[in-house]
């Protein structure tokens, strides 16, 4: 789970360190957007899956020591010191019911209270690139609250006095904290380090949990007149309800099965089209699958406001959902877009798919593409650590496909090489490498003009809000 420094555990001159690291890393950010052209139009291609959540704060926690050079010892300097955090089980709201307890996954980053968090493939955060995200999900499977049974649980990792939710809740953590950030870290209670010796000693690989609910492909295109598919529903419930677009009553699209009957309900595994009626205008609809089930243990939350990645250890029945977006148009290129971060490669994935009967062209960062008729093709765009990215790629009518975030994919001690980088640096968002592009059929080129525009001073704003969560009396404990 994610923890935040506690105020008294924070030294004064520590949290200096950190606030000046955060406000150079907010003026880079502004330097880049400054630097860009117009802010991109409305219309975004950025759809959600999953649960979203919102943090609440750490429920049951004890007390751990970071060893080493964290940057926030007594004296301030780097490799002196050692950094009392709270360490234990977060609790989070999910929107439209249920209820979550995380771990943390980046022991550096501060928590935000009511951060708002997406459910998010492993690929999508620092795990994706790290080799014992496997261990993680085991600890998880094998420790509190999973096994709730303390006394059982004391006794396989030979705990004699016994442990409190507290002490199961820390150690835990710390185990976790072990695989997860690489970190020398200890809990401060003998019965919790005495657990979490035994978790990181008999932790193994589990292969990531699949997500609670996705709909594949988020993306389709087509002309009208015809259906707009497939799109395929997976859960790990039973099924999940469907809802049209909102204007399709005046718009006449449907939701329909194979057999071109209007559907609400469908099982995992369904499949369901968009069907658009052939004098429908060039646009766009989109659907929406919903469903209650409970979370898989082991899945992965990330924030936009750079809140620490939390990963799932229990889950109520909640609400997930999913959406899927569908393009049409009489004639002419028809693109499908969508995307995907890519913490390994350290890129942002659009996947282009072109359903007209001309070439789609769009240029990304430095390079042009062209995606062939009933091609689908991947283009990679290089980003940094922290950066912030707002591409519109323009579609061939007035429609315009927007992807905007924060690039976090590596804890603060992976990243800690990148404090130091100077703002002349150029940024991969606008300038710099080319994009790369895999072809999962024909071959091409492209045209999107990536516009950073005008949320400099939101994003300045969350750096600052970062920071400032040292101090505050606002900040949720790590845990």
């Amino acid at each position: 789970m994610l923890a935040s420094f506690s105020e008294l555990s924070v030294p004064r001159r520590g949290a200096a360190r950190l606030a000046a690291w955060t406000l150079v890393s907010a003026m880079a950010v502004t330097s880049v957007l400054a630097g860009a052209g117009r802010a991109a139009a409305e219309g975004t291609a950025q759809g959600r899956s999953g649960a979203t959540a919102t943090m609440g704060g750490l429920e049951t926690y004890g007390t751990a020591v970071i060893h080493g050079d964290t940057g926030t010892g007594d004296t301030g300097d780097p490799g002196t010191g050692d950094t009392e955090v709270s360490a234990g089980l977060f609790e989070m709201s999910v929107e439209g019911g249920g209820t979550l307890q995380t771990y943390c996954v980046d022991i550096l980053t501060p928590a935000q209270d009511g951060a708002k968090y997406q459910e998010t493939p492993w690929s999508g955060t620092s795990l994706g690139a790290n080799k014992d995200a496997g261990r993680v999900r085991w600890i998880l499977r094998n420790s509190y609250p999973q096994v709730n049974d303390l006394a059982a649980l004391a006794k396989k990792a030979g705990v004699r006095g016994g442990l409190t939710e507290q002490d199961a809740a820390a150690g835990t953590q710390v185990a976790i904290w072990r695989y997860s950030d690489q970190a020398d870290v200890e809990a401060v209670e003998p019965e919790a380090e005495r657990l979490a010796d035994y978790l990181e000693k008999n932790a193994r690989d589990l292969p990531e949990p699949a997500a609670s609910l996705t709909l594949d492909p988020p993306a389709v295109s087509g002309r009208p007149g015809e259906r707009l598919g497939p799109v395929t529903v997976r859960t790990g419930t039973g099924g999940a309800t469907v809802t049209p677009p909102a204007d399709a009553a005046t718009s006449g699209v449907r939701i329909v099965d194979r057999d071109g009957e209007p559907v609400t309900d469908v099982r995992d595994g369904g499949k369901v089209w968009f069907d658009v009626p052939e004098e429908a205008a060039d646009g766009t609809a989109e659907l929406t699958a919903q469903a209650s089930t409970t979370v898989p243990v082991g899945r992965a939350f990330v924030s936009e406001s750079r809140s620490q990645t939390q990963i799932l250890a229990g889950s109520s029945e909640s609400t997930v959902s999913a959406t899927a977006s569908a393009t049409w148009a009489e004639e002419g290129a028809i693109p499908a877009l969508s995307q995907a971060r890519n913490c390994a490669e350290g890129s942002l994935d659009i996947t282009v798919a072109n359903q007209g009967d001309v070439v789609f062209t769009f240029d990304l960062l430095d390079s042009e593409y062209t995606i062939a008729p009933s091609e689908t093709r991947t283009v990679s765009a290089p980003l940094q650590e922290d950066q912030a990215y707002d591409f519109t790629v323009r579609g061939p009518g007035a429609e315009e496909h927007r992807f905007t975030g924060v690039f976090d994919c590596r804890t603060q001690a992976d990243a800690a090489g990148d404090a130091t980088r100077t703002l002349s640096e150029p940024s991969p968002a606008t300038m710099g490498a080319a994009a790369t592009e895999t072809d999962l059929a024909d071959t091409g080129s492209s045209d999107t003009t990536p516009l950073i525009g005008g949320t400099a001073l939101a994003l300045v704003t969350i750096g600052g809000a970062t920071l400032l969560l040292v101090r505050r009396r606002g900040t949720t404990p790590r845990g």
